[in-house]
């Protein structure tokens, strides 16, 4: 079992003032080296504020944050610092250097920690390459598009070897392409270089799309954690059930007979349920709302499905599914707004 990159016990976080704001209260958060963690929540959730905490850009009122064993609340200045060479992070807005080429944005961490100028272009060019931007080492950033930019950030961002990247909304300002191939590539340096990588965003998708797992923040609470494949199938809490059916299903439009949740998760993503259901059993349900994703070739999401008022038959169904591998039920009490008993 890999050990744990990250451990925070009891982390709180105000911001003093004329109006005190309590951005993060007892949180209890472990990563472990490895992984693709996402931390995610709405807007004003406390996701900035937790992931700066993590490499005490803030830091914290209470509790503590302890990264490689270390706890950093107690380190010294020097200390500190020392630690946050093994801690890379990404921007959403790349924060390059616009006076510079790319060549020299990726060598600039490294000119800062005195490795000697032929090295560190050495280095410099081996990441381009590695983000698949050879050919931009002489383009200044205005040259870039910002899928560019982000990967010149990425590159700059790993110069210094770290164990542990931080990633704050760093897709938020791509398009929804650039942003998959971000992600992958991202993904592509966790499994190639072993690299931990914590992600905050407020998008389920960016969530579905690489990481192991997740936890969701609420209001500054952590109301919620465990695998992707967990919590996307069964939230349980509200913020979870917010962000996981966000247009939710409105309780007048859902009929008086009996109601079922099946949630997909993670089996073969074409696996035709309700036809075989209504081929083998001979019966016939009706699909009252789905939302359902197919990620790498399996299938994770949720249907609403109205069972016959035949009460056999409707328990035929319940059996059926019930007997399915990768797939759990719940019958629906109370369905609104993305919600259910």
């Amino acid at each position: 079992m890999s050990q744990p990159i990250i451990e925070i016990r009891g982390l709180t976080k105000r911001f003093e003032g004329a109006d005190t704001v309590l951005a993060l209260e007892n949180i209890d958060l472990t990563v472990e080296t490895g992984q693709i963690y996402g931390i995610i929540g709405l807007s004003g959730a406390g996701k900035s504020t937790l992931v700066r905490c993590i490499n005490l850009l803030e830091k914290p009122t209470a509790g503590t944050v302890a990264v490689e064993g270390r706890e950093l609340t107690a380190l010294s200045e020097k200390e500190l610092r020392t630690v946050r060479k093994s801690i890379g992070m990404i921007f959403q807005h790349f924060n390059l250097l616009m006076q510079r080429t790319c060549l020299q944005n990726i060598t600039f961490p490294l000119e800062l920690v005195g490795t000697p100028k032929k090295e560190a272009q050495q280095r410099a060019r081996e990441l381009l390459k590695l983000v698949d931007l050879e050919s931009k080492a002489d383009a200044y950033p205005v040259q870039l598009s910002g899928g560019q930019k982000q990967r010149v950030a990425i590159a700059r961002t790993l110069a210094t070897d770290p164990k542990l990247l931080l990633c704050d909304e760093a897709t938020s300002a791509l398009d929804p392409k650039t942003t998959r191939d971000i992600l992958r590539l991202i993904q592509d340096i966790n499994r190639r270089l072993g690299i931990t990588v914590v992600i905050i965003t407020h998008d389920m998708k960016v969530i579905e799309e690489i990481c192991t797992h997740v936890a969701i923040l609420d209001h500054g609470h952590l109301v919620e954690r465990g695998r992707v494949e967990d919590v996307f199938s069964r939230p349980q809490s509200e913020a979870g059930r917010r962000l996981v059916y966000p247009d939710g299903v409105p309780l007048e439009l859902l009929p008086e007979g009996r109601v079922i949740r099946v949630a997909f998760n993670g089996g073969t993503a074409y696996q035709p349920l309700i036809a075989s259901l209504a081929m083998e059993c001979g019966v016939l349900v009706n699909i009252l709302g789905a939302d359902t994703r197919n990620i790498d070739g399996k299938a994770f999401g949720t249907m609403l499905l109205g069972l016959p008022e035949d009460p056999v038959q409707a328990q035929k169904a319940v059996n059926y599914i019930a007997a399915q591998k990768n797939i759990t039920m719940e019958e629906v009490r109370d369905y609104h707004a993305g919600s259910a008993d």
